[in-house]
């Protein structure tokens, strides 16, 4: 069995913060990096980082391979897809600072209320879907034109500051618009405004990302995924790989999973990194230590795990470490501190 564990954020960012980073026992992640062989690539996203594991590169259609990935995904493959997450921008010192649905405690029935008024609405322009209280998204024709659309995932934009929401170009004219007339609905919805008296952050902008259509299908070589994430899903089922709902722990995965190439993406840091919760980061790296690191370290020393790939989109870099089961028996690779680990990353980005 081959094993490829995707962990985003597996390195807390500011490698100057003892509070976050001191005195965290994680002896199986330290073993698997002191063991295996690094592989560094520049910065990126989760999105990218998962759609390099399937083949794909360039403009990714992230929209359309997320909705394949939903529970229920609409019939409609033919169409041309942009996510279009609910969100709320607040000026802060001059600067647009997003929150993203997930820290707004959306409930389903203002999502849905919403985006029926999107509809009625905005009929001559596509269909909005709900797929859950804060994933949201926007069919359009096929034939829409998305070449230069360069818009960042929301993963990389939640909890911090933005720029702009949309490219600059006149070709993107039609959507900026589109935006402004969705952000007028939203000022003025009964929603917000029950939102607002219960003094709760509004939904006031959509966050419009991951245009495209559907890529033809791209076999590829994994027995199984393993993950809650409706892109690494989607993925998957673009690829024709059976997908499995993520279990409590590698135990349970070893126990059921079949031979061949597993792949595990495990989110459970993404949240605390973007909104710069140490205590959130820790005690979650700490529970990945216990429920994954600790246990799959073991299977391959053992020889239960022929490979593993464990591979962390980070601040520093997209890291990758490749460990075989001989590499685990190399005593002389003693496990570091994080907080040595992570100031040596930031010493090789200077």
């Amino acid at each position: 069995m081959q094993i490829t564990l995707v962990v985003p954020e597996l390195i807390w960012p500011e490698p100057d913060d003892r509070d976050a980073l001191d005195a965290l026992p994680c002896p199986g992640l330290g073993t698997l990096i002191a063991r295996g062989q690094l592989d560094r690539r520049p910065p990126q996203s989760v999105e990218a980082t998962l759609a390099d594991t399937f083949g794909l590169a360039g403009n990714v259609a992230y929209a359309a391979l997320r909705m394949l990935g939903e529970d229920s995904p609409p019939a409609a493959a033919d169409a041309c897809w942009l996510c279009a997450d609910p969100v709320h921008l607040r000026l802060h010192q001059e600067r647009l600072i997003l929150a993203d649905g997930a820290s707004l405690g959306i409930e389903l029935a203002e999502a849905a209320a919403i985006v029926d008024d999107f509809n009625r609405q905005f009929s001559d322009v596509g269909v909005f879907h709900v797929a859950t209280a804060d994933r949201w998204y926007l069919q359009l024709p096929r034939a829409t034109d998305f070449r230069d659309f360069d818009v960042l995932p929301l993963s990389v934009v939640a909890g911090r500051r933005v720029a702009r929401q949309l490219p600059d170009g006149p070709e993107m004219r039609w959507l900026r618009q589109l935006l402004n007339e969705v952000q007028m609905v939203l000022h003025r919805h009964p929603a917000n405004e029950q939102r607002e008296e219960a003094e709760r952050s509004t939904i006031n902008s959509l966050w419009l990302w991951g245009a495209g259509v559907l890529p033809p299908a791209s076999p590829r070589d994994f027995a199984a995924i393993w993950s809650e994430s409706p892109l690494a899903r989607g993925l998957g089922r673009a690829a024709g790989v059976p997908v499995r709902p993520l279990p409590d722990d590698a135990r349970a995965l070893l126990a059921a999973a079949t031979p061949g190439r597993q792949l595990i993406v495990l989110e459970a840091l993404q949240r605390a990194v973007q909104y710069e919760d140490a205590d959130a980061w820790r005690a979650g790296l700490l529970d990945l230590e216990a429920r994954w690191f600790a246990p799959l370290q073991r299977a391959l020393a053992s020889g239960r795990i022929d490979h593993l790939r464990l591979e962390a989109p980070t601040a520093y870099a997209t890291l990758a470490w490749e460990s075989q089961r001989g590499d685990q028996w190399k005593l002389w690779r003693r496990p570091e501190p994080l907080a040595t680990i992570a100031q040596a990353l930031a010493k090789a980005d200077q």
